[in-house]
């Protein structure tokens, strides 16, 4: 895939974030096709580097500008630990110049973690065994060097909340909760596509905490992540573990676009102090826990009203350090981050050179990220070089760049693209100690979308055809 400007050039981002996501390893989760996915993720910011810590990778990223992600292969789970997830919705934590890792767990036996160079890998038990576990854990440590433990994923139970003894990692008394989803009050909290909470009661997970002027913000993922509406709701309160009051609408929401959803996730700071929320999105097209990450502008207004931007949250974004957002939500909507560049081709013809069974070639262009995860072109093709798929770009405009969202299950044959959503960048996983998979075609050119961007300006009349050469 040729463009205009090489990745080294990069300064915007588009979500999902191109990262070369895992194949899940729970058997049973695949029966429907082998597929990438994670969620669940956080995001801190540890010594100047952005640390990403998300479901069932076998270890973490680490990255310099939120852009260009490097994975380092770790395996935190002991020979005790009897379970698939590795890790599932990991907490982490950050005391003085200590990273702290737990994943989570029902059981006794899980180990926290500790870390002062998680860039080079070096991790050591901080407890062997954590007493009380967790399921979708968060840590949080105030200004005052007290630790706290937030947790819970039920649609049952609430989420709870409890102080840690930060030397040796034992509770203070016993979990207190912290809030219980009221699907009767917040139409947004209901279970289903369409928030009706025709089958099962909405699901309250995936807590975390953030401080801002000696207020607390906790926050919570609802009602169900395979939905459209997946997203993290607010509650506010004046100490660590409440009283909260909730908020009525969510922090961040996406209920269209190509990227849909926004939920279970957490918020951290660059190094320019701008806020950002990084979140779960849904394809849930192979399983319905097939996901993917966003990261989505995010602060404080002028009356300290926590917000998220997730407008327009599927096209180029400025990265941290070109612009700030500031304490604005955004001029008529639209985030400070926000390029302003639009799709050229958009439900436009397409033509590709070959197709397999009854797929439609169209689909490369609808913006729907379920569509393209089913969608495969040009794979009838003895030689890759000569795969081509061509979308009409329409009326002329200024041309910013292209982008490739490929969601694969296999090796994208693409070279240097200027934006890149999903997993396009298919890095090997043997070379980092993650496993491919097996039955993945590294000759698949698998649903390749191909936008092009642009904005007002003069005419650029360059049509060329796209092909992965």
């Amino acid at each position: 895939m040729m463009s205009m400007v090489s990745v080294s050039q990069q300064k915007t981002y588009c979500n999902p974030i191109n990262i070369d996501y895992g194949y899940s390893p729970i058997p049973n989760f695949s029966e429907w096709g082998r597929h990438r996915a994670t969620a669940d993720p956080v995001i801190v910011n540890y010594k100047g580097d952005y640390y990403l810590f998300s479901t069932n990778q076998w270890g973490y990223w680490w990255s310099s500008d939120m852009l260009n992600w490097k994975f380092i292969s770790k395996k935190f789970l002991r020979p005790w630990n009897k379970v698939y997830d590795e890790l599932c919705a990991p907490a982490i934590g950050i005391i003085g110049d200590t990273m702290l890792v737990i994943g989570s767990t029902y059981n006794t036996n899980f180990t926290i973690w500790m870390s002062t160079n998680p860039k080079a890998n070096e991790w050591k038990p901080l407890v062997d065994s954590f007493e009380i576990g967790g399921w979708d854990p968060s840590f949080f440590t105030d200004d005052d060097g007290r630790l706290y433990l937030y947790n819970g994923s039920s649609n049952k139970y609430p989420m709870y909340g409890i102080e840690l003894d930060r030397k040796t990692m034992k509770p203070f008394g016993t979990r207190k909760e912290m809030y219980l989803l009221e699907p009767w009050r917040f139409g947004w909290q209901r279970f289903g596509e369409h928030m009706d909470n025709t089958f099962l009661d909405p699901f309250i997970e995936g807590s975390h905490m953030t401080k801002h002027k000696g207020k607390y913000y906790l926050q919570y993922g609802a009602p169900g992540t395979e939905f459209s509406g997946y997203a993290d709701g607010l509650l506010l309160g004046d100490s660590p573990l409440g009283p909260f009051e909730a908020a009525s609408d969510p922090l961040s929401m996406k209920l269209g676009g190509f990227v849909r959803g926004a939920g279970h996730g957490a918020t951290f700071q660059d190094n320019n102090q701008n806020y950002w929320h990084v979140s779960t999105t849904v394809i849930s097209v192979k399983n319905t826990f097939e996901r993917r990450l966003g990261i989505w502008p995010a602060g404080f207004d002028a009356d300290d009203v926590m917000y998220c931007n997730t407008t327009f949250g599927d096209y180029p974004h400025f990265l941290p350090g070109e612009r700030s957002a500031g304490s604005s939500y955004g001029k008529d909507g639209k985030s400070g981050y926000f390029t302003g560049w639009m799709l050229l081709n958009y439900n436009k013809p397409v033509q590709v050179s070959s197709t397999l069974g009854g797929y439609v070639p169209n689909h490369a262009v609808d913006e729907l990220a379920k569509a393209i995860e089913e969608d495969r072109f040009a794979r009838g093709d003895r030689d890759p070089r000569e795969r081509l798929l061509e979308p009409e770009r329409g009326e002329l405009a200024r041309r910013m760049g292209e982008q490739v969202d490929a969601q694969t299950d296999g090796t994208y044959l693409g070279s240097g693209f200027e934006h890149a959503r999903g997993d396009s960048r298919a890095v090997q996983r043997e070379r980092q100690g993650k496993a491919a998979d097996p039955g993945a075609d590294d000759r698949d050119f698998h649903a390749a979308m191909i936008p092009t961007w642009s904005r007002n300006g003069p005419a650029d009349p360059i049509n060329r055809p796209v092909s992965n050469r």
